[in-house]
């Protein structure tokens, strides 16, 4: 199963990629996120592994995330028309994923995020869950990335709004 999901952040590319690549803030707009520990390298660097426990309702998936591109490494001072790489895989029980995100410049102060994701299921539950719910790994991707973009626009935390029940915050970015 293949598909591509993109927003606009109305944030410079260099911002928003730093935004992504820094660890502190993955709680903060990537809901459902229990546990997210490098095993071997540093996080978001290339080659990283790391351990990923999301909760979804009473389940709870576990998988390892493998980096498999960051470019440009350095993420200050990224030259104009330079489109910044997070390339991810990911392993699971009976699920493989792999996930290709793009940050191109949509304007001076506008950042357009592309994001591809590919998944394989292997035994027969999982295939079953492939085919039958295709659309909901479409709309979870999706709801990430209208997460990252409230929080990096306007500082909204996921956590608040579960604990809450309200869907917005007035927080600064940090």
């Amino acid at each position: 199963m293949k598909y591509t999901n993109s927003i606009e952040i109305a944030l410079p590319r260099e911002r928003v990629a730093q935004l992504l690549a820094d660890p502190a803030h993955l709680p903060k707009w990537l809901r459902g996120l229990v546990s997210h520990e490098p095993v071997s390298g540093i996080h978001g660097q290339l080659g990283t592994r790391s351990r990923v426990v999301m909760q979804s309702g009473r389940r709870q998936f576990e998988g390892t995330e493998t980096i498999t591109r960051r470019e440009p490494a350095d993420l200050h001072g990224i030259p104009a028309g330079i489109v910044v790489h997070f390339d991810r895989e990911v392993v699971a029980a009976g699920m493989w994923s792999v996930v290709r995100d793009r940050l191109t410049e949509a304007g001076p102060q506008t950042t357009l995020w592309e994001s591809e994701s590919e998944y394989r299921f292997r035994g027969p539950l999982m295939r079953l869950v492939g085919l039958l719910m295709p659309g909901a790994f479409h709309k979870q991707s999706q709801q990430h990335m209208e997460d990252f973009k409230a929080f990096a626009e306007q500082g909204k935390d996921v956590r608040d709004a579960a604990a809450t029940g309200i869907s917005d915050g007035d927080r600064p970015v940090t």
